[in-house]
């Protein structure tokens, strides 16, 4: 139950944190065609994992609890691009760049035709 309280409450302040970025990015043209909020927050968010996994891992400062509070919680919350691109990191880190580039492709082209199925899905629905 502990750990549910970590993740949520992160969870919550991260996305307190993407809803407020959003709202900063409107008044510089956020609101146009290209999606210039979600960008900022993908690209922000890989920036605060990428320098919370280096502290972590040069000065080993995060246990389990704070893991999972800042990581699956508030940067889960934030953007889950984050992920992703640690994910893609630490396989391109260790070297495996035929797995690495696999699973950015994957991601990206599965990704957008899932959403694409699921809105053929929804235009389906009766009305």
């Amino acid at each position: 139950m502990h750990s549910l309280l970590l993740v949520g409450c992160g969870g919550f302040l991260g996305a307190i944190a993407r809803y407020s970025i959003g709202l900063l990015i409107l008044p510089m043209g956020g609101q146009g065609r290209f999606p210039l909020g979600t960008l900022a927050v993908n690209i922000l968010g890989c920036l605060a994992v990428g320098v919370l996994a280096g502290v972590g891992e040069r000065y080993q400062v995060f246990g389990t609890e704070a893991r999972l509070f800042l990581f699956t919680g508030l940067l889960g919350g934030f953007t889950t691009f984050s992920a992703f691109g640690l994910e893609a990191s630490h396989l391109l880190r260790r070297g495996e760049l035929a797995s690495a580039a696999l699973y950015v492709g994957c991601s990206v082209v599965l990704g957008i035709g899932a959403v694409w199925v699921g809105v053929k899905l929804a235009a389906m629905l009766p009305r």
